[in-house]
């Protein structure tokens, strides 16, 4: 198994269970923070992600900790549940376990990503 597999299996095993796509509306309900992490380039294919909050991956922690200078306004309560989205559900739980060490420990991800919320959708998988 390569260390990548085993580094995704340990983070998803110590985090807060994995929403599936078809949660996201009720999350969105409830006042979690639906952050897309997705590159320009895939946003520009797939189309956005409503009410997302899109944060480039580079910058995430910066904009998302709350005791960062830096941070954005939605990320001021530390125990706001977050829910970060990529493209297929593997870089968003790296980015996720990353939030949470900055003490947002309410921070996952979206399981199987933007492309489990095309599926539900209908629209074609890429």
């Amino acid at each position: 198994m390569a260390r990548i597999d085993e580094l995704l299996d340990e983070v998803r095993a110590t985090g807060p269970a994995r929403p599936g796509a078809g949660e996201l509306p009720a999350l969105v309900e409830r006042g979690a923070l639906i952050v897309d992490i997705r590159p320009v380039e895939q946003r520009a294919r797939d189309g956005a992600l409503a009410g997302a909050l899109v944060v480039d991956r580079n910058v995430l922690e910066w904009r998302l900790d709350p005791t960062s200078p830096h941070r954005l306004p939605e990320a001021s309560d530390p125990d706001r549940e977050i829910v970060v989205v990529c493209n297929e559900g593997y870089a968003s739980s790296l980015a996720a376990a990353s939030l949470r060490r900055l003490g947002l420990r309410r921070a996952t991800d979206l399981d199987g990503g933007y492309q489990a919320l095309m599926v539900i959708e209908g629209r074609q998988v890429r």
